[in-house]
């Protein structure tokens, strides 16, 4: 597993409807802050190549230090973020897949508002244990 991973979903709209810290690292007191400003610089970046290509799964698009940043851009341009610093790109891609489709079945729930926090513990817990099966 990944010793520091944060992991965010923003919403077409730009604002972060999910976060979770995955990673095993012992936590900083301000390492929250730092990923956050890490990942929230790394969006325009990913808002300039979501339209140069038709992948979803963007690789490393940004670095920082020696963390990387990965992105996955769904079909309706909801953006799933990985601060990380490990090099398992295929691991990496399997758990956005992963993540894609439990995302999914978020939106079909009838009583989910698109666009709004994600506040489900089941879905919190399947994003923790999919982290540490891939990353």
């Amino acid at each position: 597993m990944a010793t520091t991973a944060c992991f965010i979903i923003v919403s077409r709209n730009e604002i972060p409807i999910y976060e979770a810290e995955v990673g095993s690292a012992v936590k900083r007191e301000d390492a929250a802050q730092l990923h956050q400003f890490i990942l929230h610089a790394a969006l325009d970046i990913v808002q300039d190549l979501a339209w140069t290509t038709s992948a979803m799964f963007l690789k490393a698009i940004d670095r920082f230090n020696d963390l990387v940043v990965s992105v996955y851009v769904t079909a309706g341009h909801t953006r799933f973020m990985l601060l990380h610093d490990s090099r398992n790109d295929d691991g990496i891609k399997s758990f956005f897949q992963e993540v894609h489709e439990l995302y999914i079945k978020i939106l079909l729930n009838p009583l989910y508002l698109p666009g709004s926090r994600i506040t489900s513990s089941h879905f919190d817990t399947k994003v923790r244990a999919l982290a540490r099966k891939y990353l």
